[in-house]
């Protein structure tokens, strides 16, 4: 029988200097924003900083997360920009 991981996992998007979007996952979601900012996440992401959060859903299983990034990677740039957007207005008091 297969371990189940759970506890805090976050899927996130961030948004590049550049304006590109990434999407990944992580369970300690400030620290990994940090590690991209300090150029030691993501190599594609190095020459694309500083790096802000845009979007991020919680989750009790890492598997979860790992699906929602996922499905985000294989969204258009519109679409991502769309959930962002979405996100931002559910969440205006944070912005």
């Amino acid at each position: 029988m297969k371990r189940v991981k759970s506890g805090h996992f976050v899927a996130y998007i961030l948004k590049c200097s550049d304006g590109a979007l990434y999407a990944g996952y992580t369970n300690d979601l400030e620290k990994r924003i940090k590690t991209h900012n300090l150029g030691k996440g993501s190599k594609c992401l190095r020459g694309r900083l500083p790096v802000k959060l845009a979007w991020h859903q919680d989750y009790k299983y890492l598997r979860c997360a790992m699906k929602k990034e996922a499905a985000i990677k294989r969204l258009k740039k519109k679409q991502k920009e769309k959930l962002i957007l979405k996100y931002e207005k559910c969440n205006k008091d944070f912005f």
